[in-house]
């Protein structure tokens, strides 16, 4: 016996005629009748009567038809409590390299927890070949990762492009090269440099700027937002996607400024990837298209003019 054959039979009943309740469940008229049929052989009495008017509920099909329906309404709960732990246990787990979690993944975050309130989200940070790693295998639901454009998309994934940036030179506003409008690679190799660890996309983009010659001195470091904070600290400068700068609070507070790398016209897209798969959670889905929402809203990009920053001695503006 299926749950399917009982709500069949509770259409027929309420409907009165079995071309009706065809039409409403969407199914063939013969396909309904042998389903019902099989279900009266099944428990060994007739159900329904059966006349060219319609069909009608019979005597033994009265007398079980308040079985029936407490069945179908302990289905109904059992389906609801499941419903219910399924949304408060969900949680969807997203790998980040922290390219833009200001622009982007705190407005999202913040924008999806109003709407979910029962699904827990877990943001990872980790370089981007381990949160592909982690999406193949089932660890994360969505990574956010940085593509330099021209390189070729990774296959196994359904990858969309959220932001499109530049990479910018991070710095101090009271740093000597600050007041320049842009920032050559001769220029970086007379700071010290903090370098995002190998296995980042920005670490190969410095690597080739500056064709294997050596700074004045380099820091390796894990991610954006420690590079920020090492820069902040007077440590030297970085090479970030601008998208990664502009909005982030030190940069609005006065503490970092960014400059365009001169001559070079590279662009980095922050894209949003999962595995390629027929059947994506829901949760994963809505915060997926969270994500696409606020890249639309903010233009695909979030750069300002090249040179330009926050005016010095104003108040900052409050992140979105």
């Amino acid at each position: 016996m299926r749950t399917e054959q009982l709500e069949y039979l509770a259409a027929v009943t309420r409907l009165g005629s079995l071309r009706r309740a065809a039409e409403e469940l969407r199914l063939s008229q013969p396909a309904l009748s042998e389903t019902v049929r099989n279900l009266e052989r099944e428990l060994g009495v007739d159900l329904l009567e059966r006349r060219r008017s319609g069909a009608t509920m019979s005597a033994a099909g009265r007398e079980l038809l308040p079985r029936i329906v407490d069945v179908l309404d302990a289905v109904d709960r059992l389906r609801a409590a499941a419903g219910e732990q399924h949304r408060a246990r969900r949680m969807v787990r997203v790998g980040t390299v922290n390219a833009a979690t200001v622009p982007l993944l705190v407005p999202v975050v913040r924008e999806f927890r109003a709407a979910h309130p029962l699904t827990q989200v877990e943001v990872v940070g980790a370089q981007q070949t381990d949160i592909h790693r982690s999406l193949l295998e089932g660890g994360f639901d969505l990574g956010l990762v940085n593509h330099l454009e021209g390189d070729d998309m990774p296959a196994g994934f359904e990858s969309a492009e959220l932001l499109r940036g530049r990479p910018v030179v991070c710095l101090r506003p009271d740093s000597p090269l600050a007041a320049r409008a842009e920032v050559s690679a001769d220029d970086l190799l007379t700071e010290p440099l903090i370098a995002m660890r190998s296995g980042y996309v920005m670490h190969r983009y410095v690597h080739r700027l500056l064709d294997g010659r050596p700074p004045a001195f380099a820091y390796s470091t894990d991610g954006a937002e420690m590079g920020k904070l090492m820069v902040a600290e007077g440590l030297g400068v970085t090479v970030l996607p601008d998208f990664s700068v502009v909005g982030d609070p030190l940069e609005r507070q006065g503490a970092l400024v960014c400059r365009p790398v001169a001559g070079d016209r590279s662009r980095v897209l922050l894209v949003l990837r999962r595995r390629r798969s027929a059947a994506v959670p829901l949760a994963a889905r809505a915060l997926h298209e969270a994500f696409v929402r606020r890249a639309r809203a903010l233009g695909g990009a979030v750069s300002r003019p090249p040179g330009t920053g926050p005016p010095r001695g104003t108040r900052p503006t409050p992140g979105p």
